[in-house]
């Protein structure tokens, strides 16, 4: 594992100098965050009882050729008095604009998720992406790179190196909805039967310039989980969003 972690020092290092060289902007600068806050509850009563949580907060932020986004997001639910969803989940992404298209990134995921026994699940990625599609209204992107993960599942402590292959779709529909669609393949390189994908597909709509509903499926497969556990987890979300 020492040689990983020297490769991931030289990348972090290279994404650095890359991100503080000096090079002519693309576009006039924007300081502000875009932060949004978004909050789903399910409770329903009689022959069974279920409570759903779910919350979520994403900020990003664009200036000169950089691109930042950070998020967390969670959930939390109970059948007939039974854990049944206990989630949480974190990340930060740094695009650097090599070209108008063209850019590197470092990427960092954190998860924990009490019932599916994984105590701790952290993938740092740094690698490059392009966009295929980059307009006003409506983006594609594609990002490929080496993962480097370090988790505890079913008690069991391990880290390993992946290949992450992952793409991202915005658009927008009209003034008042936005559609996003993401996909993440990440097979371990020793062994490539096992891998975890993510995906996640929703709507966006406004009701006011501030709030707006948000309905989306979010959808995780783990190749080898822990013992005694399911492979896919797929979660359906409404929520209330909040713009600030």
């Amino acid at each position: 594992m020492k040689q990983y972690r020297n490769l991931l020092c030289l990348a972090v290092a290279a994404l650095s100098v890359s991100a503080f060289g000096q090079s002519a902007p693309t576009a006039p600068p924007n300081t502000g965050w875009i932060t949004t806050a978004a909050f789903g509850f399910t409770l329903a009563k009689g022959n069974t009882d279920n409570m759903l949580l779910t919350g979520n907060l994403l900020s990003s932020k664009k200036w000169g050729q950089n691109e930042m986004d950070l998020g967390i997001d969670g959930t939390y639910g109970e059948t007939d008095g039974v854990r049944s969803a206990g989630n949480i989940h974190g990340f930060d992404q740094y695009n650097r604009l090599l070209t108008e298209r063209l850019f590197a990134l470092l990427r960092v995921d954190a998860v924990n998720d009490a019932v599916a026994n994984v105590d701790y699940r952290v993938t740092i990625a740094p690698g490059m992406g392009y966009y295929f599609i980059k307009n006003t209204n409506t983006f594609l992107r594609g990002e490929v790179g080496p993962g480097f993960v370090f988790e505890k599942v079913g008690g069991v402590t391990d880290d390993y190196v992946v290949l992450r292959l992952a793409e991202r779709f915005e658009t927008k529909l009209n003034e008042r909805a936005k559609l996003w669609q993401s996909l993440e393949f990440l097979p371990a390189v020793e062994e490539f039967s096992s891998y975890v994908i993510n995906a996640e597909i929703g709507i966006d709509t406004s009701i006011t310039t501030k709030l707006s509903l948000r309905t989306f499926v979010q959808d995780t497969y783990d190749s080898t989980p822990a013992p005694g556990l399911k492979r896919n987890d797929v979660k359906l979300v409404a929520a209330i969003a909040y713009k600030f």
